[in-house]
């Protein structure tokens, strides 16, 4: 028995890094997936995968800023597999970065789209059908960086993931009476691609390391068990958390 048999579980940002990590573990314990990112060979190649090895999935790709592809994911779910259980809405940018002052407004409003209001647009349909049924998970990707700590050249990106902590405050107190958790994630440094952007010389990731208590940064199956907790039974009386998941990061002074 898998933690998530008979659940139906939507992922965005499925393409890469810890929705890709995610996608594949909720798989092997049991759920039935609509994957979804903009690059539609890499998530082709995620669905081949989790077949291969026994599961069901489907993928749609599209864009988490339009509000009909939100709309799409769970249509598709329900099409497929008759119910929707699981929303984890991970799909994020850096956005643009550099001093504050010279940020563009275009670049300060791609990174709220895509990190704030793609996960809102997200979470409002995937709520919209979960409430039918009674109960549900949804779960955000924010991160430490404007919560626990700040980076310099980073305002949009910490404005847009802080945002979903509020969020998931807000969606937890409005939808807990019909059975809806709604939690967030807030990883520290993973090793993904980008991290890897962002990271691009051995002296940053040296720097990077050392802010944590465990001196390394996450593999991104690391922080899949960490939503695997928030999506299954065992965390039924959890909803409304900023859930910490930096190794340590909040907590370093040395």
């Amino acid at each position: 028995m898998g933690r998530l048999d008979n659940k139906v579980a939507i992922i965005t940002g499925a393409s890469a890094g810890i929705g890709r990590a995610t996608a594949k573990l909720f798989a092997a314990e049991g759920a039935k997936l609509v994957v979804g990112a903009r690059r539609e060979r890499e998530l082709a190649a995620l669905v081949a995968e989790i077949r291969a090895e026994g599961g069901s999935a489907v993928a749609l790709a599209g864009d988490v800023r339009s509000e009909d592809y939100a709309q799409a994911l769970v249509a598709l779910a329900v099409d497929k597999f008759g119910r929707l259980d699981i929303g984890f809405n991970n799909a994020g940018t850096l956005g643009e970065g550099g001093p504050s002052t010279g940020i563009s407004e275009a670049g300060w409003n791609d990174a709220i789209a895509i990190n704030l209001t793609g996960s809102f647009l997200g979470a409002k349909h995937q709520i919209a059908e979960m409430v039918k049924y009674g109960s549900g998970s949804v779960i955000f990707t924010s991160t430490f960086v404007g919560y626990s700590l700040a980076f310099p050249g980073l305002a949009a990106y910490a404005a847009s993931k802080s945002g979903l902590i509020g969020l998931t405050q807000a969606l937890a107190a409005e939808f807990g009476q019909q059975g809806i958790r709604v939690n967030a994630i807030l990883p520290g440094g993973v090793d993904t691609d980008m991290y890897r952007s962002m990271n691009d010389t051995a002296d940053k990731q040296s720097f990077v390391i050392n802010l944590h208590a465990l001196k390394r940064v996450a593999k991104p199956e690391e922080l899949a068990r960490s939503v695997l907790y928030l999506a299954s039974d065992d965390s039924s009386f959890v909803t409304g958390t900023a859930s910490l998941v930096d190794g340590g990061v909040s907590i370093t002074r040395t």
